[in-house]
């Protein structure tokens, strides 16, 4: 995951961060039959640039006597694009496209998770402990003592994803059917990356009372309800809500999630230029799920000159067409009564957040930013202007929604709320995982790898110490 800075550069791609970079493309391998002679291969992996490809892995499959068979991993825009890349490679000479690949449905062919048993079953006698009768003294101990629930059962290791796919990435709204794939990817990091097990459930609803009452008649069978890509404002709702209601922690990834990484990449980006959070002004372009909690967090982190914007400009107190949140969100922030549009609110600020609309963010706004300006463009799949034209206009700092990844917070926040066995997930909580989060990154980078299990552990440690 690069970090975009004037001392860092642009950021070398390299195999770790291609799906990052490109993730608004589509992912295909070539199988190629290539005359073995010098150049052959670099004549094509030229081809592929030259046609705005990118080349991702390159592996040899086996060689005869005058070819070598390879497989070439290749990121395009669409299906016309790799038809074109195609036709050009055949037309260099000495190579043969074989077949073309799509190994991302291959991996998802039978769904990405599934159920494994933690005690084998070899013999009657393994049968008559964890079935009938052995179970029945499981039952009645829990019966008498809830509690034990969390000991005897995989509730204290369980959580349930719950979507409408209302929202879902950058697909929007797809319905939860389609939107499995995603849940099915979140269930799999979160086993990956912490040890927790997940359980995607999909809610056919866009009624926010039916939505709520579902959950609350099967958040029996879990330790934790994780919701995902519900559309605002019903995500507000839901989550209060059940938060209200259940026993149990319920946290909205995209909501928070978001909220913890971004604030973990400004504490850094913050250091990087000298700033003190106390005494920085920020422009939030966005009033959805991600920009109001954002902003509720980085009101908590200390931050006290805060305006958000939605498409209408800033927001402040009885501006006409106002809803009820937004005058609330008006209420805690925007301490002068800025008004205006992107452009006048984002001029002589230190810091611009957005996760709204792409290009909506001028380079002459960006130049009439502080000096060591942190701009971070979050939108997706693309930015609301380029780390290209956020750098080259003068901002010392710029990051995009590629290098900030919500996997970085939820794997550690669900492993540490349900080890700490809390009831909720506390502003204390998050803080503190985003501040390990920051702690965690490498010299020079704004947020550490996400692939790392070590530092989920550190933000699992914290969370739970938050919690106690």
């Amino acid at each position: 995951m690069p970090d975009e800075t004037k001392s860092a550069g642009q950021g070398e791609p390299t195999e770790s961060i291609v799906p990052e970079i490109y993730a608004h493309c589509i992912v295909r391998t070539l199988v190629l039959r290539i005359d073995d002679q010098p150049g052959r291969l670099g004549a094509v992996a030229s081809q592929i640039g030259r046609d705005g490809g990118l080349v991702g892995d390159v592996t040899r499959d086996w060689l005869d006597l005058s070819h070598v068979y390879r497989r070439i991993t290749v990121y395009v825009n669409d299906e016309e694009h790799l038809e074109k890349i195609i036709a050009n490679i055949r037309a260099i000479g000495g190579a043969e496209v074989l077949d073309v690949v799509d190994e991302v449905l291959q991996i998802h062919e039978g769904g990405k998770i599934e159920i494994h048993p933690r005690v084998g079953l070899g013999s009657m006698e393994d049968l008559q402990k964890v079935y009938t009768p052995g179970v029945a003294g499981v039952c009645d101990r829990i019966k008498h003592k809830p509690r034990l629930a969390r000991k005897y059962t995989w509730l204290a290791n369980t959580v349930a994803i719950i979507t409408n796919g209302t929202a879902v990435l950058g697909l929007g709204d797809i319905g939860p059917l389609a939107g499995l794939p995603v849940m099915e990817g979140k269930s799999l990091i979160l086993k990956e990356l912490s040890g927790v097990n997940c359980v995607p459930i999909l809610l056919d609803s866009r009624d926010a009372g039916e939505f709520i009452a579902t959950v609350e008649r099967i958040y029996g069978g879990f330790g934790a309800i994780m919701l995902e890509d519900i559309a605002a404002p019903m995500c507000f709702e839901v989550e209060a809500e059940l938060d209200r209601r259940l026993p149990v922690p319920v946290f909205h990834d995209d909501q928070h999630g978001t909220a913890i990484v971004v604030l973990a990449g400004l504490i850094n980006a913050l250091r990087q230029v000298g700033k003190s959070p106390a005494d920085v002004s920020i422009a939030v372009s966005g009033a959805g799920a991600a920009g109001t909690a954002i902003t509720r967090m980085l009101l908590d982190y200390g931050i006290k000159d805060i305006v958000v914007l939605d498409r209408s400009g800033a927001i402040y107190p009885g501006r006409k067409g106002n809803t009820s949140r937004k005058e609330e969100l008006a209420r805690i922030t925007n301490p002068g009564g800025v008004s205006g549009s992107l452009d006048d609110v984002v001029a002589g600020r230190d810091c611009f957040i957005g996760v709204s609309s792409p290009g909506i963010l001028s380079r002459d706004a960006v130049s009439k930013m502080k000096p060591g300006a942190i701009v971070l463009a979050l939108a997706n799949p693309l930015p609301e202007i380029t780390l290209t034209d956020a750098l080259e206009a003068g901002a010392e700092v710029a990051m995009d929604g590629r290098s900030m990844n919500n996997a970085l917070a939820f794997p550690g926040i669900m492993r540490g709320t349900l080890d700490s066995g809390a009831s909720s997930i506390t502003s204390r909580m998050k803080l503190a995982a985003a501040m390990t989060i920051a702690e965690s990154a490498e010299a020079g980078r704004l947020l550490p790898n996400l692939l790392d299990q070590a530092v989920h552990r550190r933000v699992a440690d914290a969370v739970a110490a938050a919690a106690g």
